[in-house]
């Protein structure tokens, strides 16, 4: 039982930061791209901009194979 509530919690952490990631991605990308079309030397940096909301799921991975190995 406690393994199974282990994989659901696994589940439920790496969901909930995919999908905050999308909406922050969302937000982040619309504000890249219309900086680009302004400026095309502001690539680089919102190239960098739209990576940082990816580490948001690097972070729930992690977090659920701790709890799955635990």
């Amino acid at each position: 039982m406690a393994v199974d509530m282990a994989y659901i919690g696994a589940g439920i952490a790496i969901g909930l930061t995919g999908l905050a990631s999308g909406i922050a991605e969302k937000d982040v990308g619309a504000a890249a791209v219309g900086a680009i079309t302004e400026d095309v030397s502001l690539f680089g940096k919102a190239m960098v901009l739209m990576v940082l909301p990816e580490t948001i799921v690097i972070f729930g991975l992690v977090i659920a194979i701790l709890s799955i190995m635990m």
